[in-house]
């Protein structure tokens, strides 16, 4: 029975990890998203003295 103890922690500590890497992974989306949206009020002018389009294609 002791190996199901030690499968029991090694899982707990599995879920764990995933949860705060999960957690991390939504942080770092949320503050891309906030540059992102940024981006569109902060752009620059073009060559021709007027907002150029948002996309680069």
């Amino acid at each position: 029975m002791p190996w199901l103890m030690i499968l029991v922690l090694l899982l707990a500590l599995v879920l764990l990890g995933a949860g705060f890497a999960l957690k991390v992974l939504w942080i770092l989306a949320v503050i891309v998203l906030a540059l992102w949206l940024l981006g569109f009020v902060a752009r620059g002018t073009g060559a021709s003295g007027r907002r150029g389009r948002w996309y680069r294609w």
